[in-house]
């Protein structure tokens, strides 16, 4: 840990300052308990709602019984890497200028020896206990992301005091929400949104951080204003941390907080049974009008729509170099038959068909399930599952990484892993797994020795277009023109077939 006399220095790599740990009890008594705990975990992700975390302690005061804890505790504390002084660059849990966490379980309780106890106290943010307690019972007509402004903010729901930022939305709507827990409410109104700045994309992030809450598109994660290559928070390098390479320049300490401890893909690639049983690449939607009585069917394609939103591995026009690739080249599956029938793998609409009713009219609007033209309600839909499956089963990577207080879940990072091929003497990036990769968990774990950050990040592209050859004919052979049936009566017995004894 960073010396007290000087906070804004590091010493190295996974260097931090963490004054104290305070638990405090429903009166108000306070404890520093900073001593006492071996390990502070926070986890947060775009699919949490809510941070939450562990403190592992190893308790020698029975400050359990003597406080006591009985689960209405707050922890206050305040985690950075020395030099980060901006707000957005602390993990701020202070009572001063930060949000404390709840402590809500107290579990694992163990006596280690004579007047020893371990046990681990389970915390979460305020909204998370608020949101257990309060409903959001209301009608609501007007952009999504003003609705889910209205509903954060307010004073008899999740009264949250944190910072929100806000992805403007191309669609209002008018929707009543009836006795919803205020999360809930604004994970339905995340489903329904449209990013203001996108031609296609569908469906909304709405996930807590250490620098506050985000209500946002996926692909707000990879491009700004909607078409601009978004910058990097942290190119991170696999290599071993006692070998320096040549071609980085800075000391050793920037050179560690770069270095990958270790890495493993948790999907290595995206899962195509799975992705085309979920809808992922050829989706049929079949939206039934109540309004009209009428039946209107969409087919969806994932290599014809793919160009039309962004992705992880995007570049604009000033960003890409004499002779890239188009960026709708860059699918993590590529567009050549796949079966006798020499259709792509996009081209199976009825690998999942969803039967949706649509509400033209339900207000007096003339707009359907999104706030929009009742005609786009199958497109839509099938495009918001599309992008979250290629998110929830696309190309996954685990890094273990020096702890960097100003990351959080929803950043862009770059992840350049060396190609093990033996030609690779140049040392050149591995063409489909290096590259542009979005942050989707943290794990932030503190220890007495140091900080340390396990991230989970996610691309939905490659760097790299998959080469295609060209063929447009399946290149598995057929030997025949159909299935051989045999009739196991006309068997031949003396190849092992069954024998019609007329009974026994």
């Amino acid at each position: 840990m960073a010396s007290n006399d000087s906070p804004d220095k590091i010493e190295f790599a996974g260097d931090y300052n963490l004054s104290n740990i305070i638990l405090q009890n429903h009166e108000g008594d306070s404890v520093d308990i900073k001593a006492l705990v071996i390990e502070l975990n926070i986890y947060e992700g775009i699919t949490k709602n809510a941070m939450s975390g562990t403190v592992v302690v190893v308790d020698t005061q029975n400050i359990i019984s003597k406080l006591p804890i009985c689960g209405q505790e707050r922890l206050i504390f305040k985690l950075s890497t020395p030099g980060a002084n901006k707000s957005a660059h602390i993990v701020d849990a202070s009572e001063k200028s930060g949000h404390p966490f709840h402590v809500y379980k107290l579990t694992n309780r163990k006596q280690l020896g004579e007047g020893k106890l371990a046990y681990t106290l389970h915390f979460a943010s305020r909204e998370f206990m608020r949101n257990l307690r309060t409903r959001v019972n209301g009608a609501y007509d007007d952009k999504i992301d003003t609705i889910v402004a209205q509903i954060f903010a307010d004073k008899t729901g999740i009264d949250s005091r944190k910072n929100l930022t806000l992805e403007e939305t191309r669609n209002s709507d008018k929707i009543v929400i009836p006795n919803m827990r205020p999360l809930n409410a604004i994970n339905m109104l995340a489903k329904k949104a449209l990013a203001g700045k996108s031609k296609k994309g569908a469906g909304y992030y709405f996930y807590e951080t250490t620098k506050g809450y985000h209500f946002r598109s996926w692909e707000s994660m990879c491009v700004e204003q909607g078409n601009y290559t978004r910058a990097a928070k942290q190119i991170f390098r696999y290599m071993p941390m006692n070998i320096t390479d040549p071609n980085i320049d800075g000391d050793k300490i920037t050179h560690d907080y770069t270095s990958v401890e270790s890495y493993k893909f948790i999907n290595n690639f995206h899962d195509t049974a799975a992705n085309q049983a979920l809808g992922t690449y050829g989706h049929r939607v079949i939206t039934y009008n109540i309004f009209d009585k009428s039946f209107d069917t969409t087919d969806y394609n994932y290599h014809d729509e793919f160009p039309e939103t962004k992705h992880a591995d995007f570049q604009d026009q000033q960003d890409r170099v004499a002779g890239s690739t188009y960026n709708g080249e860059k699918t993590p599956v590529v567009k050549t038959p796949i079966d006798y029938d020499n259709k792509a793998i996009s081209e199976y609409p009825e690998s999942l068909i969803t039967l949706q009713p649509t509400t033209q009219f339900l207000h007096n609007e003339d707009t359907g399930n999104y706030g929009v033209d009742v005609k786009d309600d199958g497109i839509i839909e099938a495009s918001r599952v599309a992008q979250r499956n290629m998110i929830m089963a696309g190309t996954t990577l685990q890094l273990d990484v020096k702890g960097q207080s100003f990351l959080e879940s929803g950043d862009k990072i770059i992840f350049r892993l060396r190609s093990i091929d033996e030609k690779n003497r140049e040392g050149l990036d591995d063409p489909q797994y290096s590259g542009t990769y979005i942050i989707t968990k943290i794990r932030h774990k503190v220890t007495q020795d140091d900080y340390v950050m396990v991230l989970e990040c996610v691309k939905d592209s490659v760097t790299t277009p998959i080469l295609n050859n060209g063929e447009e004919v399946y290149q598995g052979e057929a030997h025949s023109d159909g299935p051989t049936i045999i009739d196991i009566n006309e068997e031949d017995i003396a190849d092992g077939g069954y024998r019609n004894t007329g009974g026994r």
